[in-house]
């Protein structure tokens, strides 16, 4: 597992842990072995809540980009059953760094679709870091529109750093088609459900969020950019992110002490990249509870609540 830098001093103890217990079932293996894995374990829970116990603005930015969070496809692979990717935007290609198509949740249908990040370098690169080209939001499009033609639920998943900023999207219309995904979630007429697992960056984000519910894993970030490149606008200096992170209120408690969040789900105890599983059933959990709320609700209450929830976002003075 990959480590960030104050996840080293848990996760060398951890090896040690690992290789006390492959030496205490060794034949004829002494019999001290085991207190002294007890005490290692003992210590390691201390250090484990300790580390997680009160984690800073920039440590919860960074645990939102690790890179064995769970992902989009892990969420459909654990959550949906009878799932169908349907892939390409019908006029330009298909882009990976956004995965979507058909499932069943919890035995009913459903369109699914989500932010998609790379395990590895290679796979990182074909899906563009999970930031998409505008062929992707085109896709998601594509989708959204499925869901609302044939009154599907709508599920989205939430994790990249922001649309990408290249030259060939912007000639190809980025903002054009992310406009489009923003119009089409504000009409459509079946539950819309969003989760932010991991990042949650600028319009790249925002454009599978305008849901009737937004969730937040409690260690994911939601912001309209990355303080990295805050740092950059504000200071000329991308070094001072974890100060712009601070001053920004991107942290799931804070989004959802804004009301920009509906639901902060736990995380297991050092993050969900420690206990993906667990973390994906608590997700479940929740996804579930919100959308069996929004399923009493008609066609048109449905967009109602979606537009009456955006409109009901930030604070203001009347002159």
């Amino acid at each position: 597992m990959a480590a960030l830098d104050f996840e080293r001093p848990l996760r060398e103890l951890e090896l040690r842990i690992e290789a006390l217990k492959a030496a205490v079932r060794l034949p004829g293996a002494d019999a001290g072995l085991a207190d002294e894995l007890e005490r290692l374990e003992a210590a390691s829970r201390r250090l484990e809540e300790n580390l997680f116990g009160d984690l800073g603005v920039w440590a919860r930015v960074r645990l939102s980009r690790h890179p064995e969070r769970p992902t989009t496809l892990d969420a459909i692979g654990a959550m949906m059953e009878d799932f169908i990717e349907l892939h390409g935007d019908r006029a330009f290609r298909d882009d990976p760094a956004i995965v979507g198509g058909l499932a069943r949740y919890r035995g009913e249908p459903v369109v699914v679709l989500g932010h998609q990040k790379g395990r590895g370098v290679r796979d990182n690169v074909r899906r563009n870091f999970g930031m998409p080209h505008p062929e992707g939001y085109r896709k998601a499009l594509r989708l959204m529109d499925l869901a609302g033609r044939f009154r599907r639920p709508l599920i989205t998943f939430v994790d990249t750093p922001g649309a990408f900023p290249g030259l060939g999207a912007e000639e190809r219309g980025q903002s054009e088609a992310i406009g489009q995904c923003l119009m089409k979630l504000s009409s459509l007429t079946v539950p819309v459900i969003s989760t932010v697992i991991g990042e949650g960056g600028s319009g790249g984000a925002l454009a599978l969020a305008v849901a009737n519910r937004v969730l937040m894993l409690e260690h994911a970030t939601y912001a309209v950019i990355t303080p990295e490149g805050c740092a950059s606008i504000l200071w000329k200096d991308g070094s001072r992110a974890p100060e712009a992170a601070r001053a920004m209120r991107m942290t799931a408690g804070e989004v959802f002490t804004a009301g920009v969040a509906d639901e902060v789900i736990p995380e297991p105890v050092g993050g969900a990249h420690r206990d993906p599983k667990e973390a994906l059933r608590r997700v479940d959990e929740a996804l579930g509870r919100h959308l069996d709320a929004l399923r009493a609700l008609g066609p048109g209450a449905l967009r109602d609540d979606r537009y009456q929830r955006f409109r009901a976002l930030g604070e203001y003075t009347e002159l």
